[in-house]
């Protein structure tokens, strides 16, 4: 308290000498304003600066700062290596001993006085409707400062959704930064938990830095664009929007010139954003072929990081499991705007995440084997969302209908690069800097215009608004052994126009009036169970990772689990939506249906009570499986980890 005091007494002088200095006081003239003290930091051995003084120190203001705080041994390495008061303030462990600092006290030493240097960063601070305050790193807010990841305020994260559910209005530009934020709480409290992991301020600005630009190759309206409309516009073209975001993601760093602004934070070029591009890209680096020199051990692919961090690939896209942060936020963003609950709990994952070690040498994040029920949960509510949500009918046939309209737009719309070049919306892609123009306004760009070449396109965006949509005229749930693979969901409408039936309607229908869509409903790794791909550590031995036994006599958690964890349904739609016709539409999917020995399709009303009453039954299944596991979940734990 005598300390606070001692502040609080200096600091009311200074404003006395201050107002005195300004010829300000009891008897001068009035201070028309107030500036407070400029904030010193704690003077290093007599040179007094603030931060933004220590940035522009050349090597020889370094160099008396390591003389002066007892470390001029390391002043020669400091000054061939070129350490400026910029490169000084970033200077992490690992950097130090690079330079010659082998001595771990000498380290932590060195870079507590460097620490005193700069004690406070200049954290943004956002106030996100989902996380609450989040405070950023200042290198994470001058990548958002930037036109390509603006870009992302323009583009909805759940495409045509927002033409159902009124809530649904968030963008790609706030599950961004949302994904960067729970990407750096769940390094950190790994890093916190295992300081053997040499997780470094590296490490993590790299993986929050990931994380927010994971979904910079969106185009408009999400997933509308690279699974419906790319598809249709350029046929066999093999295009996804993670590739984009990489291109995005170097275009983003060249245009803007923030290399520079990666190295002054501590970044190591071109060693980190290689690392930071393989995150996002989502790919797990694989160990190669053999070492020549050593057959026990296998090469690891210089990807940015060495095996023993190979963890660090499954944060932001888990190709391993998909138990990554990317779904830990879209699950409580969606679930929130949509007005739906979310079952899935990532701060109690957070608590019980741990990163361990695999025979192959790689390393992967694991938890408590007792949080299996929180990990069925997580995929419970993907496949709920996917259910009530994102392939709900109506959005469905919204999103087809959009697709379309930029089908009939595509030749129609120039977009031009700073150059001149022009592009179509389906051939932006092929360049960055036309493709950042490319968002949701192209919606109403049509809509609003009045070019008699957009009128195709125009008049199918009017249905949208005016809520004339096609017709669902029914729903068919495919066997496994009959599901149609992608080769062969090619001229569907073709098909099903050429099922008539017997005797035929008094509507002659033609494949240009029906639409058939494909829908593939998992829990995220086709056919698997992704809970069988999730490492588990008991609490008496968590260091030995292990997975769930199942089948046979082994006892596991998983009681209460659908048979099948892929699911495909087959919805027609008709374009003409008088009465006449959606009868004699329902009657050729029924026909098509038979033809194809599909089970006969549902008519939509039929659909809604299906979905309604499998909703129920999920719901009671839940509320039994609590009272069976407080019977069985002793014995499921001792066996769980049991040989």
């Amino acid at each position: 308290m005598k300390a606070a005091g001692g502040e609080l007494g200096r600091g009311k002088r200074d404003r006395d000498a201050s107002l005195n200095r300004s010829g300000g006081g009891a008897e001068g003239p009035a201070v028309s304003s107030y500036e407070t003290p400029e904030k010193r930091v704690r003077e290093p051995g007599g040179l007094g600066a603030t931060p933004e003084e220590i940035q522009d120190w050349d090597v020889e203001k370094v160099s008396d700062f390591l003389l002066e705080q007892g470390f001029g041994e390391f002043e020669k390495t400091f000054r061939e290596n070129n350490i400026t008061g910029s490169k000084l303030l970033c200077l992490t462990d690992t950097h130090l001993e690079k330079l010659g600092v082998t001595f771990v006290g000498k380290r932590i030493g060195l870079l507590h006085c460097i620490r005193q240097l700069n004690p406070i960063e200049t954290m943004k601070v956002i106030n996100d409707p989902i996380h609450g305050h989040i405070a950023l790193h200042p290198l994470l807010i001058k990548i958002m400062d930037t036109p390509q990841f603006q870009r992302l305020r323009d583009i909805k994260q759940l495409g045509g959704a927002y033409y159902v559910f009124p809530g649904a209005s968030h963008n790609r530009f706030e599950h961004s930064i949302g994904v960067a934020y729970l990407a750096g709480c769940l390094v950190r409290s790994l890093q916190e938990k295992q300081p053997e992991l040499g997780i470094d301020h590296r490490d993590i600005l790299c993986v929050q830095i990931a994380g927010l630009c994971h979904d910079l190759g969106h185009g408009p309206f999400s997933h509308l664009f690279d699974r419906k409309f790319i598809p249709q516009a350029r046929p066999g073209l093999n295009w996804k929007h993670e590739d984009a975001s990489v291109q995005m993601f170097d275009h983003l760093i060249t245009s803007n010139g923030l290399k520079t602004s990666l190295e002054e934070n501590g970044l190591i070029l071109p060693e980190d954003i290689t690392f930071i591009k393989k995150q996002i890209a989502g790919t797990i680096p694989k160990s190669g072929t053999q070492s020549p020199s050593s057959r026990s051990q296998s090469t690891w692919p210089d990807d940015g990081r060495p095996k023993e961090k190979s963890f660090l690939y499954e944060i932001i896209a888990n190709e391993r499991n998909g138990i990554d942060v990317d779904k830990w936020d879209y699950f409580a963003r969606d679930c929130h705007h949509l007005g739906l609950q979310n079952n899935f709990d990532h701060k109690r994952f957070l608590q019980f995440a741990r990163v361990v070690q695999l025979e192959d040498g790689l390393t992967t994040i694991g938890t408590r084997g007792k949080e299996v029920k929180n990990l069925y949960d997580l995929f419970h509510t993907r496949n709920c969302l996917h259910r009530k949500a994102y392939q709900h009918k109506v959005v469905k046939v919204i999103e087809t209908m959009i697709a379309e309209a930029f089908q009939k737009a595509d030749q129609h719309i120039v977009i031009k690069e700073t150059k001149g070049k022009k592009f179509t919306i389906s051939r932006a892609i092929d360049d960055m800097e036309a493709y950042t123009k490319l968002t949701d306004c192209i919606f109403y760009q049509i809509l609003h215009s009045s070019s008699q070449e957009l009128a195709e396109a125009r008049k199918i965006l009017e249905n949208i608004i005016r809520r004339k949509l096609y017709k669902c005229v029914g729903q068919t749930h495919v066997k496994p052994e009959n599901q149609l693979p992608p080769n062969k969901r090619t001229n569907l409408s073709a098909e099903l126009a050429e099922a008539v039936p017997s005797p035929p309607p008094d509507v002659t229908l033609n494949a240009e009036d029906f639409v058939v869509d494909v829908i593939q409903m998992d829990y995220g790794m086709k056919d698997q169970n992704p809970i069988n791909e999730v490492y588990f550590y008991s609490k008496l031995d968590p260091k030995t990772p292990r997975k769930i036994k199942s089948g046979g006599d082994k006892i596991g958690v998983s009681h209460f689990l659908p048979k099948n964890f892929a699911q495909q349904l087959i919805r027609a739609y008709c374009k003409k939506t008088d009465e006449q016709s959606l009868k004699a539409a329902e009657q050729y999917f029924t026909k098509w249906c038979r033809n194809k020995n599909f089970p006969d399709p549902v008519t939509i009303d039929a659909v809604t009570s299906e979905l309604t009453a499998q909703s129920e039954q999920e719901e009671k299944d839940s509320q039994d499986s609590v009272g069976t596991e407080r019977t069985t979940g002793f014995k499921a734990k001792t066996q769980l980890f049991k040989d």
